[in-house]
């Protein structure tokens, strides 16, 4: 699978660890940013890589910043886009079996690399098998088209 994966520069060191580890298990990586430590707004770099993710130039993406929160928030403002927090191997199994979350984000000031590194192994090991999931996930995507053809009003 190609995989995208992007970090703030709260994340760097985790997200360059984790792009070696996706690498060793067969998959090419798409690097989506940041390139350094230097302090970076981590919303572009989920909304990038988010619209490669919808887009089809990756099959699925990672994101990581310090807690997983601002870069799960940013990555589902892209239409069809599903990412989902996952600190544990349990939660990322079910991001995408239960969820066909096809990004999940990681907060690396929440769990060390090797937590981070089975977390993305056991994301990346399962696939979508629909049944009444699919079913609830349609209900969600129905809604998120009825808002984004609904006018936008000012408060």
């Amino acid at each position: 699978m190609k995989i995208a994966i992007g970090s703030d520069h709260n994340a760097f060191k985790m997200k360059e660890a984790l792009k070696e580890y996706i690498e060793t298990l067969g998959h090419e990586v798409i690097d989506y940013g940041c390139h350094s430590e230097d302090e970076i707004d981590y919303p572009g770099i989920a909304f990038d890589l988010a619209t490669g993710v919808a887009e089809g130039k990756a099959e699925r993406g990672i994101l990581v910043c310090g807690t997983g929160i601002g870069m799960a928030i940013a990555a589902n403002k892209v239409p069809g886009i599903r990412a989902a927090q996952c600190h544990d191997t349990y939660s990322a199994e079910r991001a995408q079996l239960s969820n066909n979350a096809q990004i999940i984000t990681i907060g690396a000031k929440v769990v060390g690399i090797e937590t981070a590194k089975k977390v993305v192994e056991a994301y990346l090991n399962v696939t979508f098998q629909g049944g009444n999931s699919a079913r609830k996930i349609d209900q969600i995507m129905d809604k998120e088209k009825e808002f984004h053809q609904a006018p936008v009003t000012s408060c």
